[in-house]
């Protein structure tokens, strides 16, 4: 079954929430002893419900035990998900991130995190295989998943097609890629595919326009996809900005 609700923890991720999309957050729980006065400020002026935060509650809804700094928020994924086939790109200039089957939540949320930073067009994620919005991807991305657009996309072949009708050329991260990432001049609108942590880009290889390598020491097997699409938008961002 789809999971249209999520809970979100952590004053970075309630504070982003309430400031870049307060329609999103349906219900507030504060720690008796969280002093953040402006968090407090920032859910008092949203008109939302405000509860006294339930130690055993907090247990179930906060994955792995993570620490919550004494902030939790209940939140819509209806107006955080945007389905492909409702958005349209604000600005092509700016690349688009593509994940491939990548599953753990911390790296999908520190790639987020990347793509805000570097700013990204948006974040395409299948709605299959691929580890979905959590408190935990939130947390991971410092909030920032709620100040890049997230899109759904459920067919990941159509995706690329249609993106490349659109004009974008398509580079897949790979380490056996022959093109060195320093060389690319990115002067078409880009989208960079990561993949899975432990098979890469498999079979999506094949759609890519372009697929490019980051070049590290012989002794060093490979870099955690975080990483890779982190160097990767830094790469991008310093022949863009």
């Amino acid at each position: 079954m789809k999971q249209n609700k999520i809970y979100i923890y952590g004053r970075h991720a309630l504070t982003e929430a309430l400031r870049n999309v307060p329609l999103a957050v349906r219900h507030v729980y504060f720690a008796k002893e969280m002093k953040d006065g402006t968090l407090r400020r920032l859910a008092q002026q949203s008109g939302l419900p405000v509860e006294i935060l339930d130690p055993r509650k907090a247990t179930s809804w906060v994955e792995r035990n993570a620490p919550h700094q004494g902030a939790v928020a209940l939140i819509s994924l209806s107006n955080i998900l945007i389905p492909y086939e409702k958005w349209q790109p604000a600005d092509t200039s700016k690349p688009l991130v593509l994940l491939n089957e990548v599953i753990d939540p911390q790296n999908v949320g520190a790639v987020i995190r990347s793509a805000a930073a570097f700013g990204a067009g948006a974040v395409l994620m299948p709605t299959v295989k691929q580890a979905p919005i959590s408190g935990a991807v939130i947390k991971a991305s410092a909030g920032l998943a709620f100040t890049v657009p997230l899109v759904s996309i459920s067919n990941l072949q159509q995706t690329i097609s249609d993106l490349k009708k659109k004009g974008y050329r398509v580079y897949g991260l790979a380490g056996e890629g022959k093109n060195p990432l320093h060389t690319e001049p990115f002067d078409k609108p880009v989208v960079f595919i990561m993949g899975n942590e432990a098979q890469g880009l498999g079979k999506v290889m094949q759609l890519c326009d372009k697929v490019i390598s980051i070049p590290i020491e012989p002794n060093a097997e490979s870099l955690n996809v975080a990483a890779a699409a982190a160097i990767t938008l830094y790469q991008w961002h310093t022949k863009n900005r």
